[in-house]
């Protein structure tokens, strides 16, 4: 029978879509991508509790206390596994695909329900929908949309609208019609009819055709990973192809949990909504008995005005944070796109860890080849960092090379190869492979079906070895065929896996390199990085930085196992682990267009900075971490409370602290730890110890005020951490010298301090806050400072460097620079504000932008011959 070319016809169906209705499918993408966008951005922008606490909320409000409890136990083991991000990220896409597909599918079922031509023009429609393989929705979506959300949101959208529809359908369909009768013979318009007496009557079975909807819908989101769609899809997608049973776990327990959420949230809602729902639900709870109470839900007023309240209070902590400061990058975004083999992976994730420091937004994606170079030829990825070329990956080039910029190899020479354990003594080339499939199983074990190298092994060095009918090829991924390998080299079985060199693989067992005689695999390829059209132009200093990049096996192999030893969602972690032991790279592999600082004879000395959590203590260590960097120092700064720290002042564990308060504020401390500290001296001269109040509080100048205006301000006095020697003299000192023993003194810390300030502030509403000069709140806001006319505050402090006996001796040249180190008040301001600005988790950014501003600051601190 002859064949009949469907699958041709298709591709010329897209091919003519693409080219003709590219500003439909752009519309449709500006939209979707900015509802998703929207939505993400409202999930991910609170702090998990609070968000836990909404979800909650609605579990109450539509099952119960027991619901609830065990929605807000679930999703804090979400977040408990570091997957909270993902699962908002999953939930936003999740949502927007929901909403569009109702608001298409509903109608249609109504449509299909009163129109039998329409039904039946529809069934067939939907059957293809509904049976057509999940997967085959994302390539005409990464054709139309690239890679990323839109192709997963709109396949998502297809393959879960046909039980909507259905449902729709079905519903109204079954509405008794008797009573559609009787509606239409006392005159009901059919409006009326179908929105009174159809549709409500419907909505049981319709709000089952949307849970199911949404569970289609989730299932999805999880394939869609596979594009390059963020979320819980990307976690099990990484998951799955690299083998990693911890993290495959975690992402199907969060998408588990989800699932059950959204579907007892759904099934619970057609109970409200449903008039034939409500009473069911009546009658179950009067079933109930003395167990009633738990499953007591507040009125719908009562729910929504709990949500409400979080979800502002949500907005007000999160959505309005400010940006990080922006360094030579200037905060553009750059996206990384990556096979995921070991080399592509390590060296994708080293390039994140560069821009960032250079002051890029980059973000990594991990695809199969074919979806990687699509999307670069759009330009929805800006470079990869693993093409290999002119052999593995010349089909993809060839098609993409008119829409790529080859930005150079970094990495001469590779080979591609089919490799079997040593053990096997007589198998030393292709050839030795003929005749001996059942010794092997019949198959070579392959990585992913998109990869270059299984194209060149199947279509050439099969056939050319006489292999091709004996020897199946195993599509997998490279984990599994590692798993595999490793599996089998343990029990000492035979097996030949695809290869590649350089692979750490050859360093972890004892592998023979299969040889070539023929040639069939090709010449050994070049690593290279390839940039999407246009990408020199847009960024030319990061790719003059490409184009100089260059890796040795050594450097390679040892970046591969630090990588791989941090584990998958650490990629990160493991390439900062690298550039320790390779000081000096980020340098070389991306020269700042700021000065280059010379090293400190005491370069790669390693000392461990304490600091308490005040805004001097965070501001001056983050400061020198980042001037001793410069100097090639490997400074270890650690956040601890006043006590702690002191203490391991004494035993030697911290090495130094720049924030001293002497010597009236840590006296305590000072006379307790003095014989096993040095003084190595003052930077900051003088500050004071207060207690402040908004200055629209008037008739309030001194403590004595404060005293006699006690019920103004509720009888409390917002303090900072329990431990400091300022919250010791309040107690002991200025309170029984005032008569403010009876005034209650918070001990939240002092973010909880500035968080109370900010709030009474804003609603001009008295509060007295223990502070302290110089603070960047007296810039912020109009404060008085009580005055101390008893000085039982006591004299003024300076703050100090102290280190441990030790210290002077250990890093000479680093306590050298400290006793000459001196900081202005406006100085100290300038960095505090630069570090705020930068935001929590950014210090190091708000450092680099106040040295920036502050030219020969280094030098000035730290100077070197």
């Amino acid at each position: 029978m002859p064949r009949i070319d469907v699958g041709s016809w298709a591709d010329t169906c897209v091919e003519w879509l693409r080219h003709h209705l590219t500003w439909l499918f752009d519309f449709v993408s500006h939209v979707l991508t900015d509802m998703y966008n929207g939505i993400e951005t409202v999930l991910t922008a609170p702090h998990p509790f609070l968000l836990m606490g909404i979800f909650a909320v609605l579990a109450w409000w539509l099952r119960g206390l027991p619901a609830a409890v065990l929605t807000f136990a679930g999703f804090a083991l979400i977040d408990s596994i570091q997957q909270w991000e993902a699962t908002m990220q999953s939930l936003a896409l999740v949502l927007v695909a929901c909403i569009i597909t109702v608001v298409v599918a509903v109608p249609l079922g109504i449509w299909a329900a009163r129109n039998r031509a329409v039904g039946g023009a529809l069934r067939p429609v939907l059957d293809l929908m509904q049976t057509m393989p999940a997967m085959v929705y994302l390539i005409p979506g990464i054709l139309f949309f690239g890679i990323g959300v839109m192709p997963g949101m709109v396949a998502t959208i297809i393959f879960s609208m046909p039980p909507a529809v259905r449902m729709t359908e079905l519903g109204i369909r079954q509405v008794d019609g008797e009573l559609v009768e009787a509606a239409e013979a006392f005159g009901t318009h059919p409006r009326r009819t179908l929105f009174r007496v159809q549709l409500p009557l419907a909505l049981p079975t319709i709000m089952a055709g949307i849970n199911q909807v949404i569970m289609l819908a989730l299932s999805m989101v999880v394939i869609a990973g596979m594009v390059g769609a963020e979320g819980l899809g990307s976690s099990v997608y990484n998951a799955v192809s690299s083998v990693n049973v911890a993290l495959g776990f975690e992402a199907g327990l969060a998408v588990v949990i989800l699932a059950m959420y959204l579907d007892r949230m759904t099934g619970a809602l057609n109970e409200r909504v449903s008039p034939l729902g409500r009473r069911a639900l009546a009658k179950a709870q009067a079933a109930l008995g003395g167990l009633k109470f738990l499953y007591w839900k507040p009125a719908t007023s009562v729910a929504m005005a709990g949500a409400v309240v979080l979800a502002l209070v949500a907005g007000g902590l999160n959505v309005f944070g400010k940006d990080g400061a922006k360094t030579d990058g200037g905060g553009r975004p750059i996206t990384l796109g990556y096979v995921n083999w070991d080399e592509g992976k390590a060296t994708t994730y080293l390039w994140k860890e560069i821009l960032e420091q250079r002051g890029f937004k980059p973000k990594a994606q991990a695809l199969e080849a074919g979806a990687l170079f699509t999307g670069q030829a759009r330009g929805d990825v800006d470079v990869q960092t693993n093409a290999w070329l002119p052999t593995t990956h010349a089909e993809y080039y060839k098609k993409y090379k008119d829409k790529l910029e080859d930005l150079g190899a970094w990495y001469d020479k590779t080979s591609l190869e089919i490799a079997v354990p040593s053990y096997m003594k007589d198998v030393k080339t292709l050839d030795d492979l003929k005749g001996r499939a059942g010794e092997f199983g019949g198959k070579i074990t392959g990585i992913e079906p998109g990869a270059g190298e299984m194209k060149i092994l199947k279509d050439k060095v099969l056939k050319d070895y006489g292999l091709e009918g004996e020897y199946k090829v195993a599509e997998s991924s490279t984990a599994s065929m590692l798993t595999e390998l490793d599996r089998a080299y343990a029990a000492k079985k035979p097996i030949a896996v695809t290869l590649w060199s350089p692979h750490w693989a050859y360093d972890k067992y004892d592998l023979t390199k299969l040889a070539d005689p023929k040639g069939s695999f090709g010449s050994g390829d070049g690593l290279h990085l390839l940039g999407r059209k246009g990408f020199s132009k847009d960024e030319p200093q990061v790719a003059k930085w490409m184009k100089n990049f260059h890796l040795d096996e050594k450097q390679l192999t040892s970046l591969e196992n630090d990588v791989k030893s941090a584990g998958e969602g650490h990629e990160q972690d493991g390439v900062r682990t690298w550039l320790k032991k390779n000081p000096g790279l980020v340098d070389k592999f991306a020269p700042s267009a700021n000065v280059t600082y010379a090293k400190g004879k005491d370069a790669g000395a390693a000392p461990n900075i304490g600091y308490p959590a005040w805004d001097e203590g965070i501001a001056t260590t983050y400061l020198w971490k980042n001037v001793l960097e410069k100097r090639g120092y490997k400074p270890n700064i650690r956040n601890l409370d006043v006590g702690p720290m002191w203490t391991g002042l004494s035993s030697g564990q911290i090495d130094v602290e720049f924030d001293g308060w002497l010597p009236v504020a840590q006296k305590q401390y000072w006379d307790q730890y003095k014989d096993d500290l040095v003084d190595v001296g003052a930077w900051y001269d003088k500050t004071s110890l207060e207690i402040a109040v908004p200055s629209y509080v008037k008739g309030v100048k001194t403590l004595d005020d404060l005293r006699e205006h006690q019920d103004e301000f509720k009888g409390k006095i917002i303090g900072i951490e329990p431990g400091t020697g300022e919250m010791k003299r309040l107690k002991d000192t200025v309170a029984p010298a005032y008569g403010l023993e009876d005034f209650q003194v918070t001990e939240a810390g002092t973010s909880s301090m500035l968080a109370e300030l900010d709030r009474a502030y804003a609603k001009k509403e008295p509060i007295a806050v223990v502070l302290w000069s110089p603070h960047w709140a007296y810039s912020k806001y109009d404060l008085t400072k009580l005055a101390d006319p008893k000085h039982t505050w006591g004299d003024n402090n300076q703050i100090k460097s102290l280190g441990h006996k030790s210290f002077p001796e250990k890093f000479p040249e680093f306590n050298g620079w400290l006793k000459n180190w001196k900081m202005t008040p406006d100085e100290l301001g300038s960095l505090e504000k630069d570090i705020q600005d930068a935001g929590k988790g950014h210090e190091n950014d708000g450092v680099e932008k106040w040295i920036a501003d502050h030219p020969g600051i280094v030098d000035k601190m730290a100077p070197v011959k």
